[in-house]
């Protein structure tokens, strides 16, 4: 079997994040078959100063880019804030580009302190597709998240089971045939600047 790199952007910065665990149990799961290598990108480790166009190689932005790029798959974890993902998320994904998300497979993570936590889903969704990436249709919302884990471990049996087949599909998917471009990455303006 071909070696399978699957990576984890996680979008929060806090220390007691539950995002950064979600993910590193869904990356736990990706390597429980042979042949995976797991990258768990996590921001806090990361220094990316507020995205400027004229100058997109500050701070570690190359070295995310080539995590990234080095990905078969990925996974994109955010806390919910105000309805969406994260800042940090954001301002990663805009240092990257076509180059490093182009046919590449994509999961989707969210925690939440509230109940509603999709929309942010719906986002990371949209964003992955513009750049061509390949959402698989399973994702992971996690509300509540404070009744879900304890010492940093989900003790939710649903949530832990969905996040573990989040993983799963991660290395199953990772190798997809590409399909045409969408329509959104032929109008992107800045799309062939990578």
């Amino acid at each position: 079997m071909t070696e399978i790199r699957v990576a984890a952007l996680v979008g929060s910065l806090r220390d007691g994040s539950y995002t950064r665990p979600a993910c590193r149990h869904a990356l736990d799961e990706a390597a429980t078959y042979e042949a995976v290598e797991t990258d768990l990108v996590d921001l806090r480790d990361v220094s990316l100063p507020v995205y400027d166009a004229d100058d997109d190689e500050a701070g570690d932005a190359a070295e995310l880019r080539a995590r990234l790029r080095d990905a078969d798959s990925i996974i994109l974890g955010s806390p919910v804030y105000h309805g969406s993902y994260a800042s940090a998320l954001k301002n990663a994904l805009d240092y990257c580009g076509f180059d490093e998300f182009e046919d590449t497979t994509v999961g989707l993570l969210c925690v939440a302190g509230g109940s509603f936590p999709t929309t942010t889903l719906d986002h990371l969704r949209a964003v992955s597709r513009a750049l061509d990436a390949w959402v698989v249709p399973h994702q992971v919302a996690i509300p509540s998240a404070y009744r879900r884990f304890e010492a940093g471990e989900i003790v939710d049996e649903d949530v832990r089971d969905r996040v573990e087949v989040l993983g799963r599909r991660m290395v199953e998917y990772a190798s997809i045939q590409p399909d045409p471009r969408t329509i959104e990455s032929t109008q992107n303006v800045g799309a062939n600047d990578r």
